[in-house]
């Protein structure tokens, strides 16, 4: 729901629906809306948005850059998601009176960012004059970008055509082909 709808959209009473309690029991396991939220962020994180996590194993800038340019299509706007990310939406979507949870939201955006950074200054293979404080954010934008296309209703072929974009020009001549990929095709 939260993934779905954002923070503020989803009501208690979609949230209670889907878990298929009621409020009482709601509170009695998870507290408030808040924490659940939170408990939702980290389910999240171990589980759809895990490719993010799986891609700082990668051994070089391209293999990383694609990892992650392409799993956000795939998390964002793939078969049997909802669309958008659940991080960005949490981010924007709140008004006052959900600090905590942008703030929750925004703790784990720049937590993946920092452990971005760092893994990126291990790699000896960065574009010419690029460094891991700068490649850091803007890999994080061109993802959060695509989430918010997704979000916008933008089809999955489409977004698959604005990643590869994205990465032909991240990493100039050394971006492979992807559009033999069926997950690429139109019907996507």
């Amino acid at each position: 729901m939260f993934w779905r709808h954002g923070y503020e959209g989803a009501s208690l009473a979609d949230l209670t629906g889907a878990m298929g309690i009621n409020k009482p029991s709601m509170y009695a396991a998870f507290g408030n809306k808040e924490d659940l939220f939170a408990k939702a962020l980290g389910r999240y994180l171990r589980g759809p948005a895990a490719f993010a996590e799986v891609a700082l194993a990668a051994p070089t800038f391209a293999e990383l850059a694609e990892r992650l340019i392409l799993g956000s299509v795939e998390l964002t706007a793939g078969d049997g998601t909802p669309r958008g990310c659940l991080t960005v939406k949490g981010v924007h979507a709140c008004g006052p009176g959900t600090e905590r949870a942008r703030r929750d939201a925004t703790a784990v955006r720049k937590a993946a960012e920092a452990a971005l950074r760092r893994h990126l200054e291990q790699l000896d293979d960065l574009p010419a004059g690029a460094e891991p404080a700068t490649l850091a954010p803007l890999l994080h934008t061109i993802t959060d970008g695509i989430a918010v296309q997704a979000a916008s209703g933008v089809p999955c072929a489409q977004l698959q055509r604005f990643a590869e974009t994205a990465l032909r020009l991240v990493l100039g001549d050394g971006v492979r082909d992807h559009s033999a990929d069926p997950r690429t095709s139109e019907g996507t």
